[in-house]
């Protein structure tokens, strides 16, 4: 199948890499030039705008980094279509991106407007898992639309779950996800300061607790970068996850449901921008957290 990608940052070249490998004719596009060489190399074709990778494309991905990079790439800019203007009638853009389920509703209207589809399909994992394609993927969209799409992603993941015909539920369950995640890191940043200050080995507790009350790959991954101050390189940028505890933020107060707990790791996440940790891995949450208790890092 032709198709398009869209955004070939740490998540999305790993994600159109996999696209390749399995035999499709891959056009890529990325706002910095640099970052479509190691596709082209590894098969796909370089697409010099943004309406050349949508061209005689069946379906089109984009893997951005917010909200606003995704309206960029889907309106386009003067004399350089974007995906809505580019996209043939009855084709399909697919957002890989952890985008607001406000802009993922209206994405959808518009796309329909156009005679087009639109499936909303936010991953979980780190750019590890997507060079290894174990991500997981949730999508949402029109019945016919995933239909076509569902083959692709699973080249792209380890598993695809299907939330429903409304776009914006598959961006709600990422945010609501990707809450948990960040409530992960909170919790360890808080236990772990707890026990440094009063001579304990932090690894040791994580042993204790990741082995014996529970099991989990979150606790167990993020504990040992938190543990062994791993913050550098990001494999998630402390910036992004303040971006998404906001989306959490902003879901929440569309549906009137209070959420304090997202409040207080967005304080501390501000408070991780002010100090200069924006671009340092989202595990540096904890970092504040221990700042905070007098603990020198």
């Amino acid at each position: 199948m032709r198709v398009g990608f869209i955004g070939l940052g740490a998540m999305g070249g790993g994600m159109a890499r996999h696209l390749i490998k399995a035999g499709h004719d891959v056009r890529v596009w990325n706002r910095t030039a640099g970052r479509v060489k190691p596709l082209v190399t590894a098969g796909a074709r370089q697409a010099k705008t943004i309406a050349a990778a949508c061209e005689d494309a069946a379906v089109v991905f984009t893997m951005v980094a917010d909200d606003a990079a995704l309206i960029d790439v889907v309106s386009g800019a003067e004399n350089q279509p974007g995906i809505a203007e580019a996209l043939g009638e009855g084709d399909v853009h697919v957002s890989l991106s952890t985008i607001s389920p406000e802009l993922s509703a209206r994405l959808a209207e518009a796309h329909v407007d156009a005679g087009q589809h639109f499936v909303a399909a936010p991953v979980f994992g780190r750019p590890e898992a997507a060079e290894a394609g174990k991500l997981t993927i949730v999508a949402a969209g029109d019945e016919a639309a995933l239909a076509r799409v569902q083959p692709l992603l699973q080249v792209m993941s380890q598993k695809v779950f299907l939330v429903g015909g409304d776009p914006q539920a598959a961006n709600l369950v990422k945010v609501a996800g990707n809450f948990l995640i960040a409530a992960v890191i909170e919790a360890l940043g808080e236990a772990f300061a707890l026990l440094h200050k009063n001579g304990i080995d932090a690894k040791q507790f994580l042993e204790i607790v990741n082995g014996n009350l529970f099991r989990s790959p979150i606790y167990e991954n993020y504990g040992t970068r938190i543990g062994e101050g791993q913050y550098s390189p990001a494999g998630f940028r402390l910036a992004l996850g303040l971006k998404d505890v906001r989306l959490v933020l902003g879901a929440a107060d569309a549906a009137t449901v209070p959420m304090p707990l997202a409040s207080l790791m967005r304080d501390h996440l501000m408070s991780g921008m002010a100090r200069g940790k924006g671009d340092l891995d989202w595990t540096a949450l904890a970092q504040v957290i221990a700042e905070n208790a007098g603990i020198k890092q």
